[in-house]
């Protein structure tokens, strides 16, 4: 019998599934998180299968043996393309969320038809991917767009950096727009990208819709924990409901994570370096 109490894992290759634990945290209020930023080992977007693979399995076995995690989510779609379906043979009786690029919605909202997506090199060049993608095809015109060094810049923090480079990528996809031929949406496939959201609205215009992971990853997340009567359910005590923990650990700089969750989620929280071989 699962033990309810036990917190849910989350990890990404840095901070950007940040973005994702705050859907999580939002959608599941009562659940208690652990947070690993692989931050040591990456960008996992640039680097071949086999170093993402490694480093998810190394994470999963770090977040089962030191958490006793009740569900995983891999927040991150880079190590989602290469690695979760290994994961999931290695550890079939934990529930495992992995996302992806949020190109299905995007096909049905999109009115011209034409949806721009930028991404990281190793999502885009994923078999997982190309499955998704063909499993549209017809459905809608995908302009993708590999971001090299743009979820590296986000993660240190480099504003010059992003600015450039969601300059540069948003301009070498085309015009954006409503009009028939433009690109009327456009699909954030990076967890790190929803946190260069000002700069790239600056350069696609207010009306461009931006469709990221985080929501439909936090529901999926609930929806299979309800399945195997996983969620915290624990009656309020007298003194109230319990606080939800939240514990985060890098395998980098732990300043440079702690400063990211008081920049983009607003929190003040202890963050530990761990080290994952």
């Amino acid at each position: 019998m699962i033990d309810t109490s036990c917190p849910i894992g989350v990890f990404d290759s840095g901070v950007g599934g940040l973005s994702v634990l705050r859907a999580l945290r939002a959608e599941l209020p009562q659940e208690q998180f652990v947070y690993v930023a692989d931050s040591g080992h990456a960008p996992y977007g640039e680097r071949n299968d086999e170093h993402v693979i490694a480093r998810t399995h190394a994470i999963a076995l770090h977040l089962l043996e030191r958490h006793r995690i009740k569900a995983l989510v891999v927040a991150c779609n880079t190590a989602t393309a290469a690695a979760i379906r290994l994961l999931r043979d290695t550890h079939p009786g934990l529930p495992i969320i992995g996302i992806e690029p949020a190109l299905k919605p995007a096909a049905q909202t999109s009115k011209t038809g034409v949806i721009g997506v930028m991404a990281t090199r190793g999502t885009l060049n994923s078999e997982k991917f190309r499955a998704l993608l063909q499993s549209l095809h017809g459905k809608a015109t995908f302009v993708l767009q590999p971001c090299d060094g743009l979820a590296n810049a986000i993660e240190c923090d480099d504003a010059i950096k992003i600015e450039a480079l969601c300059a540069y990528y948003t301009g070498a996809m085309g015009q954006f727009g409503l009009n028939s031929g433009q690109m009327d949406t456009l699909v954030l496939g990076c967890t790190h990208y929803p946190f260069a959201t000002p700069q790239l609205r600056a350069h696609v215009g207010p009306d461009i819709p931006f469709l990221e992971g985080g929501v439909p990853v936090a529901r999926q997340t609930r929806r299979l924990l309800a399945e195997i009567h996983g969620l915290f359910t624990e009656p309020a005590l007298a003194h109230g409901p319990r606080d939800p923990m939240l514990m985060l650990c890098t395998t980098g700089d732990p300043g440079a994570l702690r400063m990211a969750l008081e920049r983009w989620l607003d929190l003040r929280v202890e963050v530990s370096q761990v080290a994952i071989p």
